[in-house]
């Protein structure tokens, strides 16, 4: 039907092939931030890579106890601003590698002082040249514009840096077991794409998560905004409290991505007051308390540990993105003013 669908069905196979060929490479990086008594990371991304970088900043910091900036490669690219780096690992995450903000801040990082690691699609791209190690997704080509497999590989090497930095062997399991939780969303694909025709007509939503889920409300926003043109936007459900629940009002299409854990008891509560307000609700979800809250209910087959929920319900808001552009008569695959490497500074 579209590669984009191709390249979401590949996505829980990429999980184990991230595994097999980058846990050495995870182990050495980590071993050298031991070494040089590295306490803090900074993140350079840009797009989706920028989603997999929120993701990453929860998962150390909740996991592995280790602050996390998300850098502004303004600062280095425009600004040429001079930071002391010594005790920092730069992370540079982009798919093509060839991302310039994301490699220009890598190369001013070294000189910095800062250990520099990358996270990239392409094996000899300049961001693999511009860093101490090379950590590469295992994704194969990616055809379609809009990325998929690209960002769930990202996210399996994150996981795989946390796992090495805390060795916290436990995590290459829940990794495991995610990918199968992964491949029953499949199971509910059909119901998905008949629940789209109900939202041809949408202009513009809101989708809010909370918590380590930031991630994925803000990529399933990016893919529907790339895909169908849909103008989405992705809010924690604490900010949305602060002030933006005011432009709710009847109707209005509310996504809320709700998994089983800490972050569920907050998300449960604002569903109640978007039901108040009438609100057309979206909601993904293994639990049947919220659902029933939603206009339009998406059931997950399988619950997973919140720490690895990300994987899994991004693959619900890619699947919507796919079947709504086609709904409203679009190609995902090539999204309208968009190219497959990104060039800015």
């Amino acid at each position: 039907m579209s590669y984009m669908l191709d390249e979401i069905h590949e996505q829980p196979a990429i999980i184990e092939r991230v595994i097999g060929s980058e846990l050495n490479n995870a182990f050495g990086l980590c071993r050298a931030m031991k070494e040089r008594g590295i306490n803090a990371i900074g993140i350079a991304s840009r797009g989706t890579s920028d989603n997999a970088a929120t993701l990453a900043k929860y998962v150390f910091e909740i996991v592995n106890g280790v602050l996390v900036a998300l850098i502004a490669p303004s600062v280095f690219t425009l600004y040429r601003s001079k930071l002391d780096l010594s005790r920092y690992l730069i992370l540079g995450i982009s798919q093509s590698g060839e991302s310039t903000d994301v490699v220009e801040v890598l190369r001013q990082a070294r000189e910095m002082g800062a250990l520099t690691a990358g996270i990239t699609n392409a094996e000899g791209s300049s961001l693999a040249n511009v860093s101490d190690y090379c950590l590469l997704c295992h994704a194969g080509e990616e055809k379609s514009i809009a990325a998929t497999k690209t960002y769930m590989s990202t996210l399996a090497l994150i996981y795989l840096i946390s796992s090495a930095l805390g060795e916290k062997h436990e995590m290459l399991d829940g990794l495991r077991s995610a990918a199968v939780a992964m491949a029953s969303v499949f199971s509910i694909e059909g119901d998905i794409a008949k629940c789209v025709e109900r939202y041809r007509y949408m202009s513009e939503c809101m989708i809010t998560a909370r918590g380590l889920n930031q991630a994925t409300c803000q990529e399933a926003a990016l893919k529907l905004e790339e895909t169908c043109y849909v103008v989405a936007n992705p809010l924690s459900a604490a900010e949305i409290m602060h002030g933006p629940i005011a432009v709710i009002e009847e109707g209005f299409p509310v996504f809320l991505y709700a998994p089983q854990g800490r972050g569920y008891d907050s998300m449960f509560e604002l569903s109640e007051k978007l039901a108040e307000k009438k609100a057309e609700m979206i909601v993904v979800s293994t639990e049947d308390g919220i659902l029933e809250k939603a206009k339009t209910p998406i059931k997950l087959p399988i619950s997973v540990n919140e720490v690895f929920s990300p994987l899994v319900y991004i693959v619900a808001g890619q699947l919507f993105a796919q079947y709504l552009s086609l709904a409203k008569g679009y190609n995902p695959d090539n999204p309208r003013g968009l190219s497959k490497v990104t060039q800015t500074m």
